[in-house]
């Protein structure tokens, strides 16, 4: 793997904002959009366990439908690609069976061999259970993989939008989901700046390195 090079990186981190805006009429290449679909695919989670789902809305009635919930943010509807991310619920042991029987299927060895792996992780699962946190937990997995969708596509000159002004209710009823076992956590849409768009050339504000970063 040939790195890129670090001011390509802060360049691209720079470039990108939660863009407000987006132009309907520009939409993402389908190689781009792979690339950004495997970033989702290959974000990391606790114990690799992957307590995500994300569904990539691109029916128009249902982008309306979302928007209208969505405290009236357009971003549903005139962006290139709607990715709703779901949060996994009550994580067991049959979660924990299904990834390791995917590792054996993809790695080869035994699902015996990978007994005290799977102790850990049931006993690990359990623990939250039982103090109350499991789903919090797991929600938190799912933002990681928000994170990294939104660094790719920046690498990639695509804009995003994280969005949590969402009713997550309606979108799970929007959306048809067993809420049983899934939850709307958030979205992000995808696509590219309007030209118009104020936000895409105002001055981003962070406070100074030396307050946020510390080396001890």
């Amino acid at each position: 793997m040939i790195p890129i090079q670090s001011d390509t990186l802060l360049e691209a981190l720079n470039w990108r904002y939660a863009t407000k805006k987006f132009d309907p009429a520009r939409k993402i290449p389908a190689e781009v959009w792979n690339a950004l679909e495997q970033s989702l695919v290959l974000s990391p989670s606790s114990f690799g366990l992957q307590p995500w789902k994300f569904l990539v809305v691109q029916n128009p009635e249902l982008r309306k439908k979302l928007s209208a919930v969505s405290w009236g943010q357009t971003q549903p509807i005139d962006c290139s690609h709607f990715v709703v991310f779901l949060g996994r619920k009550g994580l067991g042991v049959e979660d924990t069976d299904r990834y390791l029987n995917r590792s054996v299927e993809l790695r080869g060895g035994s699902v015996e061999s990978l007994k005290g792996y799977r102790d850990v992780i049931v006993a690990s699962l359990e623990k939250a259970r039982a103090g109350g946190y499991l789903d919090v937990w797991q929600s938190r997995q799912v933002y990681i993989a928000l994170g990294e969708f939104m660094t790719a596509a920046a690498l990639l000159g695509v804009d995003t939008c994280p969005m949590e002004g969402l009713d997550a209710g309606k979108y799970d009823e929007i959306l048809g989901i067993d809420t049983g076992k899934w939850g709307t956590l958030c979205a992000c849409p995808a696509g590219y700046r309007a030209a118009d768009d104020k936000y895409a050339t105002a001055k981003k504000v962070r406070y100074a390195t030396s307050e946020l970063v510390s080396y001890l």
